[in-house]
């Protein structure tokens, strides 16, 4: 996302002064080992979401809009929400941000699961996450750490809404924003490719008959090399 950039862009400054605080001063640290362009937003899906995608907009929201009340995420049938959160680079994840608010529909646990494939409700609830978070109630985006150490290879993120403040009187769990914090890590399948071509197949470079012996007697019996 470009605009992602123009907030970096516009945000270098020097604070040496120590006068005038502005708002771009305030969410210059906030924007550091900000994880944003690296999601893949399209990818995103959340299960037992109210309305269709808008799991997807409220990761979407950038740092100036995360305390826009619109859209935000309602679950539907129950207090549980499961989003799944591709990235297209390699993320040693730091922190999750997220802003819910002081209300009982507030999700009381995240549990948080790295690369996995289809995990639904079923398995969510059974398998041990890489980490579980306390969430707290509040209108402010709260910063959440994680176990750096669990984190350091993610290529995609689960995050599992368990329950909500209402201790099971409130089906309905609310969040408005969603970001992440940490270092990414281009992925490139050049090594793979590499590797691939490095193992190719011999018989893919069979010379015709007596060709290999003619080449090898005339290097000095080096036996030759496939190709030459």
């Amino acid at each position: 996302m470009s605009h992602c950039h123009d907030e970096h862009d516009h945000h270098h400054h020097d604070h040496s002064e120590g006068a005038a605080h502005d708002h771009t001063d305030d969410i210059t640290p906030a924007l550091q080992n900000h994880i944003y362009e690296q999601i893949d937003f399209s990818a995103i899906n959340t299960l037992n979401e109210s309305e269709s995608r808008t799991g997807s907009k409220i990761v979407q929201k950038t740092w100036t809009d995360r305390l826009d009340p619109e859209p935000e995420l309602k679950s539907d049938a129950d207090e549980q929400l499961l989003m799944h959160i591709p990235f297209t680079a390699q993320i040693r994840l730091h922190s999750i941000l997220i802003r819910t608010s002081e209300t009982s529909s507030a999700p009381q646990n995240l549990k948080v699961f790295i690369n996995q494939d289809n995990l639904d409700f079923s398995t969510a609830s059974d398998l041990p996450p890489t980490q579980k978070l306390d969430l707290p109630q509040s209108n402010d985006v709260q910063e959440i750490p994680v176990k750096r150490a669990l984190f350091n290879t993610v290529r995609s993120l689960d995050l599992f809404f368990e329950d909500n403040w209402s201790h099971g009187e409130e089906d309905e769990t609310r969040l408005s924003y969603i970001g992440f914090k940490g270092e990414w890590m281009k992925l490139s399948r050049e090594p793979i490719n590499f590797l691939y071509e490095a193992a190719a197949n011999p018989q893919d470079h069979k010379l015709p008959a007596g060709v290999g012996e003619r080449m090898g007697s005339n290097i000095g019996g080096a036996g030759g090399r496939d190709g030459l």
